[in-house]
């Protein structure tokens, strides 16, 4: 069984938009410019819009620094204020206010549902280490620099693989929070309301406690997509382009695995007879929902702003890409080297199988520049025997391998 998310608008209404950071600061320098105006004298002025124009551009690179990603990273500190159960007092605003990489509409969210924000989290760190699995034997392999930015400059890129890592992130917050509301953790949802699939046999229950998908996609979609609706930006600009693209990756993340939901059953009857059995909505295993998205990464569409400011395919003879696509509007910069302005880190130290001729091979992820052999010694587990009752034992077993890593 498959299931359709509903149709926009059908989330109930509406967040009001705010202004995000960048607006503020903006408003800020304008007031001053204003009281300077007064004073001194055109030149001046041409000064200040140049200096405007820096300023703005610097105020973009640090919103671009802090993403709500950096809740899966802090999910790992115990000392996390997401973790402290202290934090939530009715009234009490801690919480938001120390939780970075949340844009202003994002914190009201918070402010609202704070006891939905460790499950945020979870489904960062979630979409952070599907990300980590599926490219990991990549010359980019999703790694994570620090808890701001997570994933460092190479994400103010738009390319294929910063539309990968924004449609993981959104899917494992859909995720976690469904299975949270049928856990019973959150306050305002519950087990799935989802209705009887049409093709499930007439003797066959529907009931349990499924996986609260619709909830979950729909408290996805407004908390992940706030920080892109409420940024101001000119019709037609880069900056624009890339919110289109950011939202349409975060519902493609969102669908596959709202699609890849499916119905399970338990046996009820003497002796698992199987005489009756119970059905419910189950999410897909967060492995399977990375695999779709890692193969919609491999055949991911080019995209261009048009003069109505839409997005659309650069080579025209292509299929249209439909909402379960990934779209990006810049090339992938060089992985190979090492490049703080692109954020690349290089595959310098990188470990590459000598006998591969894929990806994780020595040729293709040192980039020709050769690679270093040593010898390491592992332990593993071996000659494993079951004892009556019950449990195994294993020997401990060493051997010396070969191991290769990039120049």
């Amino acid at each position: 069984m498959s299931c359709n998310p509903r149709p926009e608008g059908a989330s109930g209404a509406p967040l009001r938009r705010t202004p995000g950071s960048r607006a503020s600061k903006s408003i800020g320098i304008l007031v001053q410019g204003g009281a300077l105006g007064t004073v001194g004298s055109a030149m001046a002025s041409k000064y200040l819009i140049v200096v405007l124009a820096i300023l703005s551009s610097f105020a973009q690179v640090v919103i671009e620094a802090s993403s709500w990603w950096s809740l899966g990273m802090n999910h790992m500190n115990p000392m996390n204020p997401v973790q402290m159960s202290e934090v939530y007092i009715i009234g009490a605003q801690p919480l938001c206010s120390q939780l970075a990489g949340l844009s202003q509409g994002q914190k009201k969210l918070c402010h609202l549902y704070q006891d939905h924000m460790q499950y945020i989290g979870e489904g960062a760190k979630t979409g952070i280490k599907e990300c980590q699995y599926q490219f990991r034997h990549r010359r980019w392999n999703c790694s994570t620099v620090d808890n701001n930015s997570v994933f460092g400059r190479v994400m103010q890129i738009g390319s294929r693989e910063t539309a990968f890592t924004y449609a993981v992130s959104a899917a494992g917050v859909v995720n976690a929070m469904s299975r949270a509301c049928r856990e019973g953790e959150l306050s305002s949802c519950g087990c799935s309301r989802a209705a009887r699939p049409k093709d499930l046999p007439r003797d066959w229950l529907w009931g349990g406690c499924g996986d609260n998908i619709e909830y979950g996609y729909r408290f996805a979609k407004e908390f992940v997509d706030a920080r892109e609706r409420e940024r101001i930006y000119q019709k037609g600009s880069y900056e624009s382009a890339r919110i289109l693209m950011n939202l349409h990756n975060n519902e493609a993340g969102r669908r596959t695995v709202y699609n890849l939901a499916d119905v399970a059953c338990k046996c009820h009857g003497v002796s698992g007879s199987c005489s009756l059995k119970t059905c419910w909505l189950q999410l897909a295993d967060f492995r399977k929902v990375g695999d779709a998205l890692k193969e919609k990464y491999d055949s991911a569409a080019a995209m261009k702003l048009n003069s109505r400011g839409k997005l659309v395919q650069v080579n025209s003879r292509f299929n249209t890409p439909t909402i379960l696509d990934l779209v990006y509007i810049d090339p992938s910069p060089d992985y190979c080297v090492r490049n703080e302005s692109t954020g690349s880190l290089g595959t310098q130290g990188r470990l590459c199988n000598k006998t591969s001729e894929g990806m994780d091979g020595c040729e293709l992820m040192c980039c020709g520049r050769g690679y270093d052999q040593f010898k390491t010694v592992q332990t593993e587990r071996c000659h494993c025997k079951f004892h009556w009752c019950c449990y195994v034992k294993c020997k401990k077993c060493t051997e010396i391998v070969d191991q290769f890593v990039c120049k």
